[in-house]
């Protein structure tokens, strides 16, 4: 390992404008600017010499139990926003009538991480150039993206980490993300470490596009406040950061959003790297995603970052510009209100999603757009950005595609995916070069045990429809005495061709708890070449 030292934490307040586009009358807005160092950084050695630290549940500190336990406690909604499954399935509108199957090849479909003792897998994953690494809550694979083999792992998360001292290195706490900078050839790696009243997020940047190779490491202080599912967005000026602040001692409370651009320049190179953040005020919701840029045109010079969560029937975004040489100059201007089909959301934002053979229902996550938010510039110059999340009952996929989100945001087209009775949650999208969209997710009935499925439409189809849906692999078993489900999973398209669509997500064998795995498969839409 070549140390490369640590910095002092710096936190500079700078007073905020209120600063806005086309807003809601709520007017949320952020409170301050802040210019954040790493409190250490260095340079592992190749993953691939370092011994997988092992993930069990049953040593991790007490600490980390308890965190997790309080985090289980915070994502339990309370009783008046509960139904259950037969209670909810009446509520059945409607069902659409399925399309054409749609129109994709399959190519490979191989067993992923299993259970590591933790509730939810929170599962994602992403593809690169040669390798898949996939990310669960406390444990990371890589695999041979043309043979589906193991190479590395899995390893606890913080094995990334190992070497380099601290929380990073010695807490292995979870929401971990993955993403693939394909413009660098770099993976990029995060997740949160908890100490106490001591936050930090931990980064890793790889020196080449082998995932098995040389890390630059990092480590942030956030704040004061637990950072929970955090989430990460790829961009040409930096690596966009948000999550959610809670309050441990007040029953884990929002505080607001924290959202910070890392300077993904200096990253990318192993130096210091000052970063700014906005944390917004608690009026302005929760879980803001960063846009992720997929594909090889560039969004326009000077784009900011969008960021956008749910409203009342509505999307809000903003706009984050980064200035790293004056940080006193960077914005985050909005919310741009996008009003949409109304809905309202799965299980009321909590837990009603019925399986068989049980009278355990499962967390809808219905409150919240899912992970990624996904930016795709096309050869013709036009924008767009497409997202998904969980509505109604049976809980059904609503997707959007917005355009010109650099002008006026707009809606181009939105669906609604129910074609029959059963519950379709835990999304994930992504669009190809060509402009053909795919969702995947999970799907779930009192008839049927969780499966992992997922729908898709090429350019040509009427606009806002999904043709018929596939399955990945079928479920053998429900989910017992937890209601948490997954949390997330992830659909991305791969680099080399850019239509290759890869998709991960969770589903039982047999009826238990803390029993899940995971399955990743790969499919390509015809009319992609």
């Amino acid at each position: 390992m070549s140390r490369m030292g640590s910095a002092t934490l710096v936190l500079v307040f700078i007073s905020s404008p209120a600063i806005y586009g086309q807003q809601e009358q709520t007017r949320p807005q952020p409170t301050d600017r802040i210019v954040l160092e790493e409190v250490q950084r260095d340079v592992s050695p190749p993953l691939r010499d370092i011994v997988p630290v092992p993930s069990d549940m049953a040593s991790a500190t007490r600490f980390e139990r308890e965190m997790h336990e309080a985090e289980l406690a915070e994502r339990v909604r309370p009783e008046s926003s509960l139904r259950t499954g037969p209670a909810a399935s009446a509520l059945t509108p409607s069902i659409g009538v399925p399309a054409a199957l749609v129109s994709t090849t399959e190519g490979l479909n191989f067993q992923g991480i299993s259970s590591d003792g933790w509730v939810a897998p929170d599962t994602n994953g992403a593809v690169g150039a040669t390798q898949f690494v996939q990310w669960v809550n406390v444990e990371f694979a890589i695999y041979n993206k043309s043979t589906g083999n193991l190479i590395y792992g899995p390893a606890a998360g913080n094995t990334l980490w190992s070497g380099f001292g601290g929380l990073c290195q010695n807490t292995n706490n979870g929401d971990p993300i993955v993403l693939y900078d394909q413009s660098a050839a770099r993976w990029v790696m995060t997740q949160y470490a908890n100490g106490g009243s001591a936050y930090y997020q931990c980064v890793a940047v790889s020196q080449t596009s082998d995932a098995t190779g040389k890390y630059f490491r990092y480590a942030f202080q956030l704040s004061s406040f637990f950072p929970d599912y955090s989430k990460l967005g790829v961009w040409p000026d930096a690596y966009y950061l948000s999550t959610n602040l809670e309050d441990p001692v007040k029953n884990f409370a929002l505080q607001g959003a924290l959202v910070c651009a890392l300077n993904r320049s200096r990253m990318l190179s192993g130096l210091s790297a000052p970063s700014v953040c906005f944390q917004m005020s608690p009026a302005a919701g929760h879980t803001l995603l960063p846009s992720d840029w997929d594909g090889s045109v560039a969004p326009p010079t000077g784009s900011p970052n969008f960021l956008i969560n749910l409203g009342s029937n509505a999307l809000r975004l903003w706009k984050f510009h980064v200035d790293f040489q004056t940080p006193g100059n960077s914005t985050l201007t909005g919310p741009t209100t996008i009003a949409v089909t109304s809905f309202t959301k799965a299980c009321g934002g909590g837990v009603c999603v019925p399986q068989k053979h049980t009278k355990q229902t499962l967390d809808s996550l219905g409150d919240r757009l899912m992970h990624r938010l996904v930016y795709r510039r096309f050869s013709d110059g036009h924008e767009s950005i497409v997202a998904n999340h969980s509505v109604g009952s049976p809980a059904a996929i609503r997707w959007y595609e917005i355009r010109s989100p650099n002008g006026t945001p707009t809606i181009f087209q939105q669906g609604t995916f129910r074609p029959d009775s059963n519950w379709r949650w835990m999304g994930s999208i992504a669009t190809d070069k060509v402009g053909d969209i795919a969702v995947g997710y999970s799907v779930s009935g009192g008839n049927m045990y969780p499966a992992i499925r997922y729908a898709g439409r090429v350019p040509s189809d009427p606009l806002g429809t999904l043709e018929s849906e596939k399955t990945i692999v079928s479920g053998f078993g429900s989910q017992t005495k937890q209601s948490r489900w997954g949390d997330y999973s992830a659909m991305s398209v791969d680099p080399a061709d850019d239509c290759t669509f890869w998709y991960t997500n969770e589903y039982l064998i047999t009826d238990g708890s803390k029993n899940w795995k995971t399955r990743i498969a790969s499919f390509k839409f015809s009319n992609c070449q």
